[in-house]
Order: structure tokens, then C-alpha cells, then sequence
């Protein structure tokens, strides 16, 4: 099976001179460039809120790749904050890092991000597997009883989860969202999360990945000036915009479709294989995070590649 070649070495972090920093997250490095936000993606991997002490060679361009090519498929769905992915129609502050940007860049519009956390799930997996055989239902949504794990669920479910800048988001309500953002909101926000999964599950089927589920995330652009009333939904007056990434094997759980088996954990495109070989190691999941063998680097970095090479029909560029 072919993959692509790194032809740069990985990147953990970047230091852009003559670019403002806005922040760092887990994997993504942001820099203000006027209006707008660059997004740079490392090749940074963390598992259970940490960022871990190795690299995954290739993994920023996967995840801009994958996202640029859900974006331009979903624009019809709900509008997107990107701007352009290539460096040369990027402001000429960014001209002299055009080679380390090509590829794992995005220019973004700046938005105000909703504080919740949209989640689709369509499989019974993850922590909605645990809720489910604790509760019977996950995020306060009732499910069948006998439902098996990994199990296609009747329907895909909409279930919020708290957005944390530090720390692990928390599962909660539709109706403790509801108080968060507004309910009207609330439901835009449903019905986007719906639309979009059943567009990235079908198309993802179609090339032999199963979504089991993926979260979203949305912000908001207003006209200049205006804010939110108090006690208002927080999107009166503003724009709702898809933001960060999309469907990818850090935002998603795909699965092989021809392995599936019910009734057990499945296989996975995504970085599970990096939090089993943790499991396994026993890692107490407190700092200071581990480095990764060489070999769980080389098997995580080809289940990327193949996820991005089967759902866009093309190797990373």
C-alpha cells in the first residue's frame, strides 16, 4: 500500500517571527494576521488531555487535508471560517514561512466560539458506551435496552459536551446546553450536528469507513459592534459558522467497515491505537506524559494516511 513521503521533518511547535500568537492548543499552533487567524496543525498527538512527548510525522497535513476536503464538500450545509490553504494568497506577513505552512496551514475567519461542543453519535462506543451501561441512555438521551457495544445506534443522537480550554470536556444535557447557549441555538446546533454527520457517515461508507461518531465545533461572526443581549440566545443577530476541523481521526471514530463486528470493541483509523498501547503500558494519565515507541509512531502514522487516502480518493499532498 502506498503512502505518502515526508519530505520535512515533523513538526512539534512553531515560532513564526513576525506573526502575533494568539495561542497554542493540543495539536494546532494560532497566530492573529489582521482580520483573520492562521492555523498552523503540528504534528503534536495527545491522548487523555495530554500532549504527548512524541510526534506523529505527517499528522498536521492530515488533519488540514481532511478538514480542507470536508469543508468544501459541507458549504452548503452551514458556511465555514475558512479563507484559503494556500500560503501564497495568505497576507505577506506569512510569505517568508510559506514552505513549513504548505499543507498544514488554514487561513481562517476570526469567529466567537460557542462554549459547547456538538457531538454526533451514530455507533455505541467510547464514553457513550459507559453512560449507556450505567444509565441506559447517554447525555440524558434514552436508548433501547440489549443494546450491544459498538452497536448501530437506531438513530444518530445529538449529545453537547462542554468545551474546556483546559482539561477534558464533559458530557452534559441537551437541556444544560440549552442554558449555556439559548435554546433556539440549541437546536440550530442539533439540526447542523445531524446534518453534517449523516453527510460525513454516508460518504465515509461509501469508501469503507464507518463514523462511529465525531464531534463538531461552531462559532459565531457578528457585525461589527453588536453583542448579545443579555438573556438572549447567543447566536441573535450573529452568523453561525463551522470552525477548527472536521471529520477527522483526532475529532472522529472511524472504523474499518470490513471488520465490523458488534458486541466488542472495533478497530480504528484514529488514535484509540495510540491510547491502547498507553492502556497497556499502564500509564498512571498524569504527567508527565510518555514518549511513544517508534513502532506505535509508524502504525499510527499509516492508519492517518490510509484514513485520509480512502475517504478523499487521493495521497496527502
Amino acid at each position: 500500500m502506498r503512502h505518502a513521503v515526508t519530505s520535512a521533518p515533523p513538526l512539534f511547535a512553531t515560532t513564526l517571527e513576525g506573526l502575533t500568537p494568539q495561542r497554542r492548543g493540543k495539536v494546532r499552533d494560532l497566530y492573529i494576521v489582521d482580520e483573520h487567524l492562521l492555523i498552523v496543525a503540528t504534528d503534536r498527538i495527545s491522548a487523555y488531555d495530554l500532549v504527548l512527548g512524541s510526534v506523529i510525522p505527517d499528522k498536521g497535513k492530515v488533519l488540514t487535508q481532511l478538514s480542507a476536503f470536508w469543508f468544501a464538500r459541507t458549504g452548503d450545509i452551514v458556511p465555514n471560517h475558512v479563507v484559503s490553504t494556500t500560503p501564497e494568497e495568505y497576507p505577506d506577513v506569512c510569505r517568508p514561512h510559506a514552505d513549513m505552512l504548505r499543507g498544514r496551514s488554514m487561513l481562517v475567519r476570526r469567529t466567537e466560539p460557542i462554549p459547547v461542543e456538538c457531538v454526533a453519535r451514530g455507533y455505541l462506543a467510547g464514553s457513550g458506551w459507559a453512560d449507556y451501561q450505567r444509565t441506559g441512555a447517554i447525555c440524558g438521551v434514552a436508548l433501547p435496552p440489549g443494546l450491544r457495544q459498538s452497536d448501530r445506534l437506531p438513530e444518530p443522537i445529538f449529545t453537547p459536551a462542554t468545551k474546556a480550554s483546559t482539561g477534558h470536556d464533559q458530557n452534559i444535557t441537551e437541556t444544560e446546553a440549552a442554558a449555556i447557549v439559548g435554546p433556539r441555538l440549541l437546536a440550530r446546533l442539533r439540526e447542523l450536528t445531524i446534518a453534517l454527520y449523516a453527510h460525513g457517515a454516508a460518504h465515509a461508507e461509501s469508501r469503507g469507513i464507518i463514523v462511529a461518531d465525531t464531534k463538531f465545533e461552531f462559532g459565531l461572526v457578528r457585525a461589527s459592534g453588536d453583542t448579545a443581549d443579555a438573556g438572549a440566545d447567543l447566536a441573535d443577530g450573529a452568523e453561525i459558522v463551522l470552525i477548527d476541523e472536521l471529520l477527522t481521526p483526532d475529532s472522529s471514530r472511524f472504523w474499518p467497515q470490513d471488520t465490523y463486528r458488534p458486541g466488542i470493541a472495533q478497530p480504528s483509523f484514529d488514535k484509540q491505537f495510540v491510547r491502547d498501547h498507553l492502556d497497556a503500558a499502564n500509564w498512571n494519565r498524569q504527567p508527565p506524559a510518555p514518549a511513544l515507541p517508534d513502532s506505535v509512531v509508524a502504525r499510527t502514522r499509516e492508519k492517518y494516511l490510509e484514513a485520509h487516502r480512502l475517504l478523499t480518493g487521493r495521497e496527502l499532498d
